[in-house]
C-alpha cells in the first residue's frame, strides 16, 4: 500500500543518514582531538582511570623538579666535602714536613693557617637555594636531616603516600663548641659507673642524653688507696668529680649533641674527646679508659689495680642551655699548631681523624647523590610508561579513523542518494491520477 501520509521508507533512510552522521561526527573528534575517549560520556571507566594515571604524571612530573633541586643541593655539598678533603691532605702534607728539626716550623703553620681558612670558606658557601648540607648546629628536631620528596605510592584502595628520601646533615664546619656555665646543670644524669678490682668494666648508657644542644661531660674520681697504681691528681676533676658546669667542662672530655645523634654517636665523640684529652694530658688509659658501644660508652681497665679500696668512678653529667653551641666536626683544626715539636707531632695524629671525618662525610653524600640520580632516572622512566598506558587507553588509532572516515562518507553519501530516492517514490502516485 502507498501512502502520500506516511513514507516509511524516507523514515527508514532518515533514521540511517542521521546514525551515520552521528558516527562521522564522533570520528571527526577524534580525528581533531587525537582521542577516542574525550569525555566521561566516551566511556566513564576508561575516562576515569585516564584522569587517575594523568594526576599520577602530574605529581611525578613535580617530583621529577623536586628530586632534581636535590640532586643539585647533595652535588654541591659533595663537591665540598672532597674539595675539604684535599685541602685536608694538604695540611697533613705540611705536618708531615714540620716533623723535621731543620725547617721553618712557624712559616708552617702559617701556611697551615691559610688552608684551615680556605676550609671554613669552602664549607661556609656550600648551599644551595639557602641549604647547606655541610653544618648541622641547629638544635630543632629533624634540623639534621633534610627530606626529598621522591614518590607517590597509590595503594589498591585508591589512597597515596608520599615517601621522601632523608639526606643526613654532615658537619665539616670548624666552628668551636661551648658550653653555658649558666645553663641547667644535671650532675646525675647518668648513675655512676665504679671500676675497681671486682668490676673491670661497665657500660655507660647515654641514650637518655641524645637531645639536641644538651652538652654532655665526662668527669672521673679516683681512689687510690695505696698510692700504687694511680694518683687522683692524673683525672680530670679528681677531687670533687664536678658539682658545678665550670667543673664538669673543666677536663674537655665534653660533646654538644647535634639534631640526630644517637647514644652511639654521643659515645663516639666522648671516646674520641678522653682520648685527645688523655694524649695531651699524658695520661695512662690502660689504668681507665672508654671505647664507644651502641648504647653509649664502654669503661674500663686493663692495668692491675693494686688494692681493693682502688676505684675510679665515671661520672656523666649535662648541661641543658638555648646558649650552648655545637661544635663543627673539623673543630679540632683549630688546635693544630706545629710551631713546635711537640705540637707538630700531636698535629700528625689529629689530622688523620679529621681527614676521616671529612672522606665518611663526602662518601655519604655521594650514596645519597647516587640514590636520589637513581630515583630520579626511575620517575622519569615510570612517567613516560604512564603517559604510554593512558594514551594506549584514550588515543585514537588514527590509521583505523581514517579508514573509517572514509567509510562514513561513503555511507553518508549513500544515506543522501536513498533518502533522495525514497522522497521521490509519493511521486509515482500523480500518475494514478492523470
Amino acid at each position: 500500500m502507498s501512502s502520500i501520509l506516511t513514507n516509511n521508507s524516507a523514515m527508514v533512510a532518515l533514521q540511517t543518514l542521521k546514525s551515520i552522521n552521528q558516527n562521522l561526527g564522533k570520528v571527526q573528534s577524534e580525528i581533531s582531538t587525537g582521542k577516542t575517549v574525550e569525555s566521561a560520556k566516551d566511556n566513564a571507566a576508561v575516562w576515569a582511570i585516564s584522569k587517575v594515571m594523568s594526576s599520577d604524571v602530574s605529581g611525578f612530573e613535580a617530583i621529577s623538579d623536586s628530586l632534581s633541586l636535590g640532586q643539585a643541593t647533595v652535588g654541591v655539598a659533595l663537591d665540598a666535602a672532597e674539595g675539604v678533603t684535599d685541602l685536608l691532605t694538604e695540611i697533613k702534607g705540611k705536618i708531615v714536613n714540620s716533623q723535621e728539626d731543620n725547617v721553618d716550623r712557624e712559616k708552617i703553620q702559617t701556611d697551615i693557617e691559610a688552608l684551615r681558612s680556605q676550609v671554613s670558606s669552602i664549607v661556609g658557601a656550600a648551599q644551595f637555594n639557602g641549604l647547606n648540607l655541610l653544618s648541622n648546629t641547629d638544635t630543632e628536631a629533624g634540623s639534621g636531616t633534610t627530606s626529598i620528596l621522591s614518590s607517590l605510592d597509590r595503594a589498591a584502595d585508591g589512597s597515596v603516600v608520599d615517601s621522601s628520601i632523608d639526606v643526613v646533615k654532615q658537619d665539616l664546619g670548624t666552628n668551636q663548641e661551648s658550653i653555658d656555665a649558666s645553663g641547667t646543670f644535671t650532675a646525675a644524669a647518668v648513675p655512676n659507673t665504679v671500676i675497681n678490682t671486682a668490676t673491670a668494666s661497665a657500660d655507660i648508657d647515654l641514650s637518655a642524653l641524645a637531645v639536641a644542644g644538651t652538652a654532655v661531660t665526662i668527669n672521673f674520681v679516683g681512689t687510690d688507696a695505696d698510692a700504687n697504681t694511680f694518683t687522683p691528681a692524673d683525672y680530670t676533676n679528681a677531687t670533687t668529680g664536678g658539682t658545678t658546669v665550670a667543673e664538669a667542662i673543666a677536663g674537655d672530655v665534653t660533646y654538644v649533641v647535634r639534631d640526630g645523634d644517637t647514644a652511639a654517636d654521643i659515645g663516639s665523640a666522648l671516646a674520641d674527646a678522653f682520648a685527645t684529652y688523655a694524649a695531651e694530658n699524658g695520661l695512662d688509659t690502660s689504668i681507665i679508659n672508654l671505647e664507644a658501644n651502641s648504647t653509649g660508652l664502654t669503661a674500663s681497665k686493663t692495668a692491675t689495680f693494686t688494692d681493693a679500696g682502688d676505684n675510679i668512678q665515671v661520672r656523666v653529667a649535662s648541661v641543658v642551655s638555648d646558649e650552648n653551641v655545637i661544635g663543627g666536626g673539623l673543630a679540632a683544626l683549630a688546635d693544630i699548631d706545629v710551631s713546635t715539636a711537640e705540637g707538630s707531632e700531636a698535629a700528625l695524629a689529629a689530622i688523620e681523624g679529621l681527614i676521616q671525618t671529612s672522606i665518611d662525610s663526602a662518601a655519604a653524600l655521594g650514596s645519597a647523590g647516587s640514590r636520589i640520580e637513581t630515583q630520579s632516572n626511575f620517575v622519569s622512566a615510570l612517567t613516560d610508561n604512564l603517559k604510554s598506558g593512558i594514551g594506549a587507553l584514550v588515543d585514537a588509532d588514527m590509521e583505523a579513523t581514517s579508514a573509517k572516515l572514509q567509510a562514513l562518507q561513503t555511507q553518508q553519501q549513500l544515506g543522501v542518494q536513498s533518502l533522495s530516492i525514497a522522497n521521490q517514490a509519493p511521486q509515482t502516485i500523480l500518475s494514478l491520477f492523470r
